[in-house]
């Protein structure tokens, strides 16, 4: 992960101003602002100290590492510009924690007492709001009316006790607009205290604990930072600030109870799908929700500002699609102004344009799903509006997509790759071959144009009612009821 400081001069000054402003010795006191190693999954160590805990695995990002100082949970954020590999060749500036946007997941257990310094490199003021928790009025980060701002160069401190488990989110609240569309976010874990068997009453222990925060972007292409004013245009959608096919997959032994931590903090919500299993929603950032009121689900809302939290059983091998259910939100950089031309005959327009611009193609006219494999020259630092390449062919994906990769055998704390699933014989969708004639009949509904008839050119056509009010005669009863009162 770069953490190249792209406002130049005025990052550095920051820089040496936090290092003059705390004071060398005060510096040395505090926790190590641990920084990651890269754009992948990290899989966290069980913990080395403190109560013990199943760790997360944060999607292409990493678990932020902790102190303990006299029973107290220590850590050190430090936010700061970092530049984003959202897939690769394609870099974002953003604002972040530690060399990453998303910051690093803060991962404690309920009752823990917690200390989080939080060091601030950027070019303006910021705070840090512990989204959901419950904590003293004092601690809750909203700048102005809880504490005052961290003045660039300044590290305030937090203290608080976790005190009720479940997945929660932090971010600034100061110049929230700006700094929360610049990528100045991350996830925080309260895991449940066990008891002396390791389990807990109500929260079932996960095989394969996920986490991931929801984000959209509005990155002109060959850009590389984001427009902060946009409100809705935006064209890069990802998880953890990586898009299709630069996400890594879900990882399950066939049989592991799952668990999806799913926050988001776009300005949209995002219909969360899972394809192969049914799962049930079992926490929100309010809590955990009771087993009496959980129903089976395959698709789940997460709204803005809210956090789900969905468990199932990976009991079918394969390799199954995961995405956000808004169409445009499994897509790349994508003009949002382009016409429809579907059905459209251009080709002859196409000859005569190719004859000033050799490289013109033609595009749309029967869906554009084309696209998929369709190499174009494209701006520097951009992606293709489709992409990623499956076992059979183009996937015709990108932005808030992965996949979930069930397999027999692996080891409890395996989650690397383990590559395509080989679908047994017969269990996979294929062209007919046989006698046309053996085919079952294909019914037509009553009123559908036969066979090989031309398609509606889209005028307009109306059927009147006949003379006088005999086309109303079913509907006179109905009015004259509405008469009487």
């Amino acid at each position: 992960m770069q953490r190249r400081h792209f406002f130049g001069g005025a990052a550095t000054a920051v820089a040496a101003l936090s290092a003059a402003s705390v004071g060398r010795a005060a510096l040395a006191t505090l926790p190590e602002a641990a920084a990651p190693a890269g754009a992948g999954t990290q899989v966290p160590p069980l913990p080395p100290t403190g109560l013990p805990f199943h760790p997360v695995v944060t999607l292409n990002g990493w678990s932020l590492p902790w102190r303990m100082n006299a029973g107290v949970k220590e850590f050190h954020l430090v936010a700061e510009p970092v530049v984003r590999e959202f897939a690769p060749g394609f870099h974002v500036n953003l604002w972040g924690y530690n060399g990453q946007s998303p910051g690093p997941t803060i991962e404690v257990v309920e009752g823990d007492r917690v200390r989080i310094f939080v060091t601030n490199r950027l070019p303006e003021h910021t705070s840090v709001h512990w989204h959901g928790q419950r904590l003293p009025n004092g601690m809750d980060g909203v700048s102005g009316l809880n504490q005052p701002a961290i003045p660039a160069g300044k590290t305030f401190v937090y203290e608080f006790t976790a005190r009720r488990p479940g997945t929660f989110m932090y971010h600034p609240h100061a110049d929230e607009m700006v700094q929360m569309a610049m990528g100045l976010m991350g996830l925080w874990i309260t895991h449940p205290r066990l008891d002396a068997r390791g389990r807990h009453p109500r929260i079932a222990t996960a095989d394969r604990d996920y986490a991931f925060l929801l984000g959209a972007f509005a990155v002109e292409p060959g850009s590389r930072t984001p427009r902060i004013n946009e409100m809705t245009d935006f064209n890069i959608w990802s998880w953890n600030s990586r898009v299709f096919p630069g996400i890594d997959p879900f990882v399950a032994r066939r049989g592991d109870r799952v668990r999806l931590r799913v926050g988001n903090l776009t300005m949209t919500n995002h219909p969360i799908h899972v394809h192969g299993h049914e799962f049930e929603v079992t926490g929100t950032d309010g809590g955990t929700v009771p087993p009496s009121a959980r129903w089976p689900e395959v698709t789940t809302d997460v709204a803005v500002g809210q956090m789900r939290q969905i468990e199932f059983i990976a009991d079918e091998p394969g390799d199954w699609a995961v995405h956000c259910h808004k169409s445009h939100h499994t897509m790349g950089p994508m003009g949002h102004d382009v016409p429809t031309m579907i059905g459209v005959d251009h080709s002859g327009l196409a000859g005569k344009i190719q004859k000033i611009v050799p490289d013109y193609m033609v595009m749309g006219d029967r869906g554009m799903a084309d696209m998929g494999a369709m190499e174009m020259p494209l701006p520097d630092n951009t992606l293709p509006m489709m992409t990623g390449t499956g076992p059979f062919g183009p996937l015709e994906m990108g932005g808030m997509f992965s996949v979930l990769k069930v397999r027999e055998g692996l080891a409890a704390r395996d989650f690397r790759d383990p590559g395509e699933y080989v679908q047994p014989p017969g269990t996979r969708a294929h062209e007919w071959t046989g006698d046309a004639d053996a085919l079952p009949p294909a019914p037509r509904a009553a009123n559908a144009p036969p066979a090989g008839a031309v398609a509606d050119d889209g005028t307009a056509r109306v059927r009147k009612p006949g003379s006088g009010h005999q086309g109303h005669q079913g509907h006179q009863g109905h009015t004259g009821h509405g008469h009487d009162h």
